[in-house]
């Protein structure tokens, strides 16, 4: 029951409840929660106080509610990892999820255009760009670009199916030891519209991410393009994971 005496707000306290609800499997994902009027009734509270309540869970995406209906268990998000050196390919099978990969430019050594966000712009570097697709909808576009000397020879691999996590510490001897990511909404130009089949009106979430390793710094570079409707996008803190 809720205590009138202490300090927390009865708001509060009642939206603790309901979500220890939620997490023990008392309101499974997709179940209808009592109504404002039965949870006002059964804490001997107010309605404002519930909806207050209501309101804290509905920010925290684990209710929903649904017009004329009610509130409801949200059933969570697909969340996957974005940090990760092979992209995200490695963080759909570590849920579960069947991802399908097309290589969409095979490794070739190119000329960078200039960039400001590119740390190889008016040099060269190596260049490759994949597609991940789950249930056949594209949720995931990644542009890689490699030290051009640091991973001579990659162009001859074929890097189809593979980690690339994998490839660079086995092929190459090499472990990122740090990096950074930067996070923004964007809109697809038309190549990007194309491949990711969405209009170039659509939202979606570009990251840039920078990898140092021993022998230099930012020597991998990538772009991802995310495409948010499915999945949830997140970064693991305290550390880069592996495949």
């Amino acid at each position: 029951m809720l205590n009138t005496q202490s300090p927390i707000p009865l708001y509060h306290q009642l939206a603790d409840i309901l979500m220890e609800g939620i997490r023990s499997g008392d309101y499974p994902p997709g179940a209808r929660i009592p109504s404002e009027p039965q949870l006002a009734r059964q804490y001997g509270i107010g309605r404002p106080t519930v909806r207050q309540a209501i309101d804290v869970l509905v920010r925290r995406r684990l209710l929903l509610r649904r017009r004329g209906s009610g509130t409801y268990v949200r059933t969570p998000d697909r969340e996957i990892d974005l940090f990760s050196l092979a992209g995200t390919s490695s963080a759909f099978h570590d849920k579960g999820i069947a991802v399908d990969v097309e290589l969409l430019q095979s490794t070739r050594r190119i000329n960078v255009p200039d960039d400001a966000a590119n740390p190889f712009a008016g040099g060269a570097a190596f260049f490759l760009s994949r597609l991940n697709r789950v249930d056949g909808v594209p949720v995931l576009m990644e542009d890689f670009y490699l030290h051009p000397v640091l991973f001579k020879g990659i162009e001859r691999m074929d890097l189809a199916g593979r980690s690339l996590s994998q490839v660079v510490e086995s092929s190459f001897y090499m472990r990122p030891l740090g990096g950074r990511q930067t996070f923004q909404i964007g809109r697809p130009d038309a190549r990007t519209s194309s491949v990711m089949a969405v209009s170039t009106d659509t939202p979606v979430l570009v990251v840039h991410r920078y990898l140092n390793f021993k022998q230099a710094e930012n020597a991998v570079f990538s772009i991802l393009t995310c495409n948010t409707a499915t999945f949830v996008f997140s970064q693991q803190i305290g550390g880069l994971s592996h495949d």
